[in-house]
């Protein structure tokens, strides 16, 4: 979270300032601003902004009326800050960008989450998150009620489409992936992505004919197929095939054509996660101003 902080002022100043301020306002001026929510949603990042404003200035002084995961709702006050009105000023964008852009995606999170409530399905996010942002847009789904997947290419074996059509197929992958973690002792989870019903199969007799190899998750990828006539828009069909198929042996994670719309639908067939990139890849900042008024 500093790294990021730091990072983005300093893409803001440059070493150099914030020079509309410097040369704009006294230096002795003192000001108050207050956090206005211009949109319903859950906030998130209370903590990123606090950080914000130490990094400028320590003496500036924050005070929440909220905690992070709570609704807000339009014209709500919900936060507020004080000191120098120049350090005020120089951290407002950067406070506003990191705290508009983590409530963005925890609202989108829990509007998901609200749709599958009653079902057994944990809602995730993917790695389509913006660069150097991951750990912060990370942090806002588990904050909007959902779960995390990996967080990089170093935490989980995940087996895709294209490492299965680069190594000839899903046995030469499978078995090369035991290999390579039993030589490093790599105690990471492995998730194998399959296309159809006959790619599960496939998984599933390479677990029963080779003993040796692990496998904790099957992705079933785009087996909710867009069907406009259908509910939600999505055919689950042939989800509901392979999850009858791979009869709770391992966990399951529907991806592809994920929206609020057919969630609930594709929570419905009993998969254990549903992955959606557009938490993170499309989010739309929540709406939330900083009011500044001079103090005496």
């Amino acid at each position: 979270m500093r790294r990021c902080v730091l990072g983005a002022l300093e893409e803001d100043s440059v070493n150099i300032g914030d020079v509309t301020t410097l040369s704009t306002v006294p230096e002795s001026t003192q000001a108050r601003a207050t956090f206005l929510a211009k949109a319903d949603g859950i906030v998130a990042g209370l903590t990123v902004v606090d950080e914000v404003f130490a990094s400028v200035d320590p003496s500036l002084r924050v005070e929440w009326l909220v905690k992070d995961g709570d609704c807000i709702r339009t014209g709500d006050t919900f936060g507020r800050v004080h000191g120098p009105a120049r350090s005020l000023l120089t951290a407002e964008r950067v406070a506003l960008n990191f705290l508009q852009r983590m409530s963005g995606i925890a609202t989108a999170t829990r509007a998901m989450v609200d749709a599958v409530d009653g079902t057994s399905a944990r809602i995730i996010e993917t790695r389509k998150t913006a660069p150097g942002l991951r750990v912060l847009d990370k942090w806002a789904v588990l904050i909007g009620g959902g779960a995390n997947h990996r967080m990089g290419l170093f935490d989980m074996v995940m087996i895709k489409n294209n490492h299965v059509d680069a190594a000839g197929g899903v046995a030469p992958a499978m078995r090369a992936c035991t290999a390579y973690t039993r030589a490093h002792a790599l105690e990471v989870p492995i998730e194998v992505e399959t296309r159809d019903l006959d790619e599960v199969r496939e998984v599933l007799d390479i677990m029963d004919g080779d003993a040796g190899v692990r496998v904790d998750r099957i992705m079933l990828d785009n087996m909710a197929r867009r069907d406009p006539s259908a509910s939600g828009g999505v055919d689950v069909s042939m989800m509901r095939e392979a999850i009858a198929l791979i009869a709770g042996r391992v966990a399951t994670e529907a991806s592809g054509n994920v929206t609020l719309a057919s969630v609930a639908v594709i929570a419905a067939t009993g998969v254990d996660y549903i992955s959606c990139g557009a938490l993170t890849h499309s989010v739309a900042a929540l709406d939330i101003s900083l009011r500044l008024a001079l103090q005496a």
